[in-house]
């Protein structure tokens, strides 16, 4: 009888565990629960979730239970803003602004804040979209007009793309 009952929990253990969703990945990282967070977001990114793509590079961008990686970081945000996740967007700004992961490029960063700050397709872009406006304002003081209209061009045709090979 003992031996039934603890081949039950371990079916039913086995059974949570494989049946994870995205929103106990989410609960995971809130409560610090690093690893698991990590099995949770890879599983879905790894299925294309542009959510669990952006969570996955955030935990590398920062090193939340990973090591901090600005390469992953850039991977998985890049996949992530191929499918219009406007916080990837701005990240990917931040990211080739301080050269992290990327080469360094004033005309990238500017060309992912301004389309991030005109593409507000993912839920709760709103604030996003007004960040990557600041951000691609302040950084354009410190361009020449032909970067400006270099990135801007950029932006477009990314966009025209829907954002594949940026």
């Amino acid at each position: 009888m003992k031996k039934i009952l603890i081949a039950l929990l371990l079916t039913v253990s086995l059974s949570a565990h494989g049946a994870e969703s995205f929103d106990d990945g989410v609960q995971a990282l809130n409560n610090l629960d690093y690893a698991a967070a990590l099995r949770i977001f890879t599983k879905y990114a790894e299925q294309g979730n542009a959510s669990a793509q952006d969570k996955l590079g955030l935990m590398y961008f920062v090193g939340w239970g990973v090591p901090e990686d600005d390469k992953e970081a850039v991977k998985w945000f890049r996949l992530a803003a191929e499918q219009g996740q406007t916080i990837a967007q701005v990240n990917l700004g931040t990211l080739y602004y301080r050269g992290g992961g990327v080469p360094q490029s004033y005309v990238y960063a500017h060309m992912w804040w301004n389309i991030a700050a005109s593409d507000g397709s993912d839920r709760g872009a709103k604030n996003r979209d007004l960040i990557a406006a600041k951000k691609r304002d302040l950084i354009a003081a410190e361009m020449t007009p032909d970067q400006i209209a270099k990135a801007q061009e950029l932006a477009r045709e990314c966009a025209k793309n829907d954002y594949k090979g940026c």
